[in-house]
């Protein structure tokens, strides 16, 4: 092993570097992961230009990866050198208010890797042990590198309590609109309606099972779904793009008495209009979901190992971390991409 490796760096908003690093050397009761695969995220997008909070550069990106353990740090016994793991990025102290009632998310240290400290853009990457999720061996790495993402949506699906035979509606068919959509299905939505832009996502989502695509650059959303839902508006909608104007769709057009989950990362000082009569009259149930952690995780991993979901459909891009800028950059500008994995 040399001393060095490469890695996806921010230095600033709109500064990206591909920086030889050192290798770091993994801390007590933490592991050096190897890293295999690991996959661009929109999340990723807004810290590289500045519009979520990333308060330690230069920062390594990425919270999407799977890999291998290849050294232990001090105290860790229970793990093998060769482990095939991905790991839950939140790191936190575990013992404040919010960590004793299964809430590490609100941990005020909270620490995620890829957005607080180094992440998985990169050859090599240190993750406390007991975050590692060890991977079944019919579960292959370049398949578990959609865990995180996919344990995302889980969080958010259990947040907003799909039923069997609600009418859905997702905002968005990029990689997490995708990911919700057939998850949806598995959760027994009757009818899953999807209001895209893009010509070859809305042709994704059909294939993920998606009953209707609507193209809300042609057709008005709220006339669209009169058809579709008789008048009434759908039982659940699902923001999974982070638009102010969809996030005022979504509370516009969801039924009396409906559900919306607040699942798209907008612009952290971005400001939405709302009526607080039309929350108290149509008696609203709105829900917020920030991330996967805990059972989310393994349950990922069995949906993944199962075969019930295929990140095949929705990774139209794999390429090496050389040419990891040059990615990140034109997901942000080509809409035909979907989701770029780097396999370093």
């Amino acid at each position: 092993m040399t001393d060095t490796m490469s890695a996806l760096r921010l230095h600033a908003p709109g500064d990206l570097r591909l920086d030889e690093v050192p290798i770091p050397s993994p801390g007590v009761g933490e592991v050096l992961v190897k890293v295999h695969r690991c996959g661009i995220c929109g999340t990723d997008l807004h810290i590289a230009k500045g519009h979520f909070p990333a308060p330690n550069l230069p920062l390594t990106l990425g919270h999407e990866f799977s890999g291998t353990v290849v050294a232990l740090g001090d105290g860790v016994s229970d793990v093998g050198v060769g482990a095939r793991v991905v790991v839950d990025i939140n790191i936190a102290c575990g013992h404040c208010y919010f960590c004793t009632r299964g809430q590490k998310l609100f941990c005020p240290s909270v620490a995620q890797l890829g957005v607080h400290r180094a992440g998985g853009l990169a050859e090599y990457v240190t993750a406390p042990a007991t975050n590692l999720h060890f991977l079944p061996s019919e579960l292959s790495l370049d398949t578990a590198a959609y865990v995180e993402p996919l344990a995302c949506a889980i969080h958010g699906q259990d947040r907003i309590g799909i039923r069997s035979g609600d009418s859905v509606l997702v905002i968005g068919g990029g990689p997490m609109g995708l990911a919700h959509i057939a998850l949806a299905r598995m959760n027994g939505a009757a009818r899953i309606i999807v209001s895209e832009p893009n010509a070859t996502r809305r042709a994704l989502a059909e294939r993920l099972g998606a009953d209707f695509t609507i193209d809300p650059s042609n057709q008005g959303l709220a006339e669209a779904l009169k058809d579709l839902t008789g008048g009434v508006g759908p039982d659940v909608v699902i923001e999974a793009v982070g638009s102010i104007r969809t996030y005022e769709s979504a509370i516009e057009v969801v039924r009396r008495g409906g559900k919306v989950l607040a699942y798209g990362a907008a612009a952290q000082d971005a400001v939405m209009s709302l009526k607080p009569f039309d929350v108290y009259s149509k008696e609203l149930t709105i829900a917020g979901s920030y991330a996967g952690t805990y059972d989310t995780w393994p349950r990922a991993i069995a949906l993944l190992a199962g075969k019930r979901f295929d990140p095949a459909l929705i990774v139209d891009s794999i390429r090496p971390l050389s040419e990891s800028v040059d990615a990140l950059n034109e997901l942000g500008t080509n809409p035909t991409l979907t989701k770029v994995h780097i396999q370093p």
